[in-house]
């Protein structure tokens, strides 16, 4: 577990000055670093590193994002990331991936966790913007078609209306019963949009967007007692982390509700819900099963994805 959510970690400075400065972005781009992303795939290139022991390094191994240089790459079609620590300046491009003998493509929702701080934070960063440049064709205030400004930060149409990339506030909670050791129980669901999958049924935290006019802190009391009927006595932020797919930010909480009201499920939102004590979410991540079933429907828990800030909350919570 991160000390942060995996895809809230970074060491990129973003450098934002510069990127209304062409002169500058001109002098940097020959001796930059280039990363190469497909935004419709949400892949990047990557290395595995093999590390200690390489018959243990082939399962949780790190992943290392590969960069390039811009050699043959047009300025005009890539987007300024920042500049690193030792001076060199980031950018990134969309398109298919290049065959490069070494690496593999990969999903930044597959392997986000296995990434150092540096490489979480540089393809989570590319993957944001770049999806907001592929859903802003055209202007929002005149329907003009639109052209790349400041270095990959702005859309500006004919009439020179900007548009900034947009980020859509979401909340993720973790309800749990107040009570600490192994019989302290989090309420979990299982959402009614996800794929199905024999044998197996996952359940997360809940969520939902932010709407106009709302808090954060509303929307997860709104967001609970819609989806499961269940009212809270207490709500805390933990912590956030961007969630490019395609441009959400994630605003996780942790809430305080009494386990011995019903729950009553929405049933276009939620499939099922239920407490989960400590001593069951210790079990699944240290590998052991917990069974959900029946003898005619047998079925194992599973948790959300590790790239995840659900996955965050439910480990940190449990300790």
């Amino acid at each position: 577990m991160t000390a942060v959510p995996p895809l809230a970690r970074a060491t990129l400075d973003r450098a934002g000055h510069r990127r209304s400065d062409p002169h500058w972005l001109e002098a940097a781009w020959p001796s930059a670093r280039l990363l190469r992303v497909d935004s419709t795939a949400g892949t990047a290139l990557f290395r595995d590193v093999v590390t200690g022991d390489a018959a243990d390094a082939a399962v949780g191994a790190v992943l290392s994002l590969v960069l390039s240089n811009t050699a043959g790459v047009d300025l005009a079609s890539a987007v300024f990331l920042g500049v690193e620590p030792d001076g060199v300046a980031v950018f990134a491009v969309d398109g298919a991936l290049p065959t490069v003998a070494g690496t593999r493509p990969a999903n930044l929702r597959d392997v986000g966790h296995r990434l150092d701080d540096r490489d979480a934070g540089l393809l989570t960063t590319a993957l944001a913007l770049l999806n907001w440049h592929s859903r802003s064709a055209y202007s929002p205030q005149t329907g003009q078609p639109t052209t790349v400004g400041d270095a990959g930060w702005s859309r500006v149409d004919a009439a020179g209306n900007q548009t900034w990339p947009r980020t859509d506030p979401a909340m993720i909670v973790l309800v749990n019963d107040g009570v600490a050791g192994p019989e302290g129980r989090c309420l979990l669901g299982n959402n009614a949009t996800w794929p199905k999958k024999a044998g197996f049924r996952r359940f997360s935290c809940l969520a939902g967007y932010v709407e106009p006019g709302e808090s954060a802190e509303a929307a997860v009391t709104r967001e609970v007692f819609e989806e499961v009927g269940i009212t809270l006595d207490r709500v805390d932020y933990v912590a956030s982390q961007a969630w490019p797919f395609p441009g959400s930010l994630m605003l996780g909480y942790s809430a305080v509700a009494d386990a011995t009201q019903p729950i009553k499920v929405d049933p276009a939102e939620i499939t099922e819900a239920r407490w989960f004590t400590r001593r069951e979410i210790h079990a699944l991540l240290s590998g052991q099963t917990v069974d959900l079933g029946t003898p005619e429907e047998p079925a194992v828990m599973t948790l959300p994805m590790e790239v995840s800030i659900a996955h965050y909350l439910i480990t940190t919570w449990a300790g």
